[in-house]
């Protein structure tokens, strides 16, 4: 099977951030979905290893990011490739607390979500948490980066605990049969 088939499903780039405990994080995701529009209500993918998982498990809050086509790929490695664990990954970077009291990131984002959990479902290695949404807004205009835009234009990777990693060897192997 060609797994970069699953790249082809259409995707957004969002960076998630939640709080507990006063620790932040935040992360990238391309798992995010409008799942009714009244009221309001969005799910999310998060591998159950990463920090931001435990917190969004602690707090029952979260927020999103909706990514602009314009993102530095350094922005997208802090939150994509680093843990919150070793670094502080919201150093130097533009965001403010909503009205939940967890971080939005506003510089690179042209609109923001916050979200309290409602349900979870766990998947094995990672958790679908929908949420509510309490409050959105837009920032600014512009194209909102896609996943295949992230893949295609911008030349990025899918760091090991995204739900769409594909192993190095079935990269070669898509490569020989022909796959992108």
């Amino acid at each position: 099977m060609k797994k970069k088939t699953l790249q082809r499903i259409s995707y957004g780039v969002y960076v998630v951030c939640a709080r507990s405990g006063g620790k932040n994080n935040g992360q990238i995701v391309n798992t995010l979905f409008q799942v009714t529009a009244d009221p309001e209500v969005i799910a999310i993918s998060v591998n159950k290893d990463n920090l931001t998982h435990d917190l969004i498990n602690e707090s029952r809050l979260f927020t999103a990011s909706i990514l602009s086509e314009e993102t530095s790929m350094k922005f997208i490695g802090t939150f994509g490739f680093k843990t919150g664990r070793d670094i502080d990954k919201f150093e130097g970077v533009e965001f403010k607390y909503g009205k939940l009291g967890v971080p939005i990131i506003t510089g690179h984002s042209l609109a923001y979500l916050e979200a309290k959990v409602i349900n979870s479902m766990d998947l094995g290695s990672h958790t679908v948490f929908i949420g509510e949404v309490m409050e959105m807004d837009q920032l600014e205009d512009g194209k909102a980066m896609t996943y295949n835009y992230y893949h295609e234009v911008k030349g990025g990777l899918s760091p090991e605990t995204a739900p769409t990693y594909i192993k190095r060897e079935d990269n070669i192997e898509n490569i020989r049969q022909g796959g992108v």
